[in-house]
């Protein structure tokens, strides 16, 4: 059987403790399901996922290969496969139950991948998939944004990683008015690049802030960092009956009881629920994958891939995984080529 460049854990991440990656060879997969495609892979991402995931244990696995952003090129197909050709170039975000992109091949369900914008390079591309597809359904499946809604107020609670820099673009295309923070000169200056109308400061208090811009309440909330740290004051500044959604895992229970008496909608958004479970709408994600590369075709959305580096290896992502975990990163970080 042939055999791939990977990236191996080898073992979980421990604080203080380096070089859990390793550079290794295993087989190339060969299709399991009529709807696979093998991707050669070109471009990979790297995303806080990858940084938790690193953390767990690896159970009965001797190894496991990370990643879930990436673009390249299909080599094969399965047997139920229409939308895709040897040779398309795709970008896609894959399934967390899967091995995952740092690999020179990777195995991707269909329903997961569009072809890749045409305006943006093999590298650019594979910068959007998790993060844009993770904001996308925050503003639109969980908290519902419609075109009625163009006009509304919504506040996005840390906005200069790679989430908050899609939601940010996204929402302002639905024709919100988008109030985000961010605490440093750089992330300002990034926000500002990616279309926010108003920035205030989330190391102070949210509804003191907010006040000072003339505004009380807001009828959406997207929490793109531990939402017991903000808990409250989302809770002060939620519009009755408005909606709340978060990405981050809460460290500890939240007091649901104090959304009640306005009626608010609490919703976790989980960028990987869709493979996970096989849901009936999984091919929602490559339609939107889909929708997004025209955007990026027509210039509507920004480039948000800041940090590009080369080759995929054990002590570049090693490197990247130090990077994207100090929670600095301002946008999002790329590597190519083997």
């Amino acid at each position: 059987m042939d055999t791939m460049k990977a990236v191996l854990l080898k073992r979980p991440e421990e604080p203080g403790k380096t070089n859990y990656f390793d550079d290794g060879e295993i087989d190339i997969p060969d299709l399991i399901e009529e709807n696979d495609l093998l991707i050669e892979v070109k471009g990979i991402s790297v995303n806080p996922v990858d940084i938790k995931t690193s953390k767990k244990s690896l159970e009965e696995q001797s190894y496991r290969v990370l990643g879930w952003d990436g673009s390249g090129v299909v080599k094969q197909i399965g047997s139920a496969v229409k939308a895709f050709s040897v040779g398309d170039e795709v970008f896609y975000a894959g399934d967390y139950t899967r091995s995952g992109s740092y690999s020179q091949y990777q195995l991707v369900d269909q329903r997961l991948a569009a072809k890749k914008p045409e305006q943006l390079s093999m590298a650019e591309s594979a910068a959007v998939p998790l993060t844009t597809l993770t904001a996308w359904e925050s503003l639109f499946d969980r908290l519902q944004i419609t075109e009625k809604d163009r006009g509304k107020k919504i506040l996005i609670i840390n906005g200069a990683g790679g989430v908050g820099s899609a939601a940010i673009q996204l929402a302002k295309h639905a024709g919100l008015e988008v109030i985000t923070t961010a605490s440093r000169v750089e992330t300002l200056e990034w926000v500002n690049k990616m279309g926010a109308d108003r920035v205030i400061n989330h190391r102070q208090s949210l509804s003191e802030e907010l006040r000072k811009i003339g505004v009380k309440e807001l009828p959406y909330i997207l929490c793109l960092y531990n939402p017991n740290v903000y808990w409250e004051e989302m809770a002060k500044i939620i519009q009755p009956q408005g909606r709340i959604c978060s990405i981050v895992d809460a460290d500890r229970p939240v007091d649901l009881s104090l959304l009640k008496s306005k009626s608010v909608t609490f919703s976790w958004e989980f960028m990987f629920t869709r493979a996970m479970y096989r849901t009936e709408d999984m091919n929602r994600q490559g339609e939107i994958l889909a929708e997004v590369a025209t955007l990026y075709d027509q210039g509507i959305l920004s480039k948000t891939m800041t940090k590009h580096m080369h080759p995929i290896n054990a002590e570049n992502i090693e490197d990247a995984h130090k990077i994207v975990g100090s929670g600095k990163m301002i946008g999002k970080l790329v590597l190519t080529g083997w």
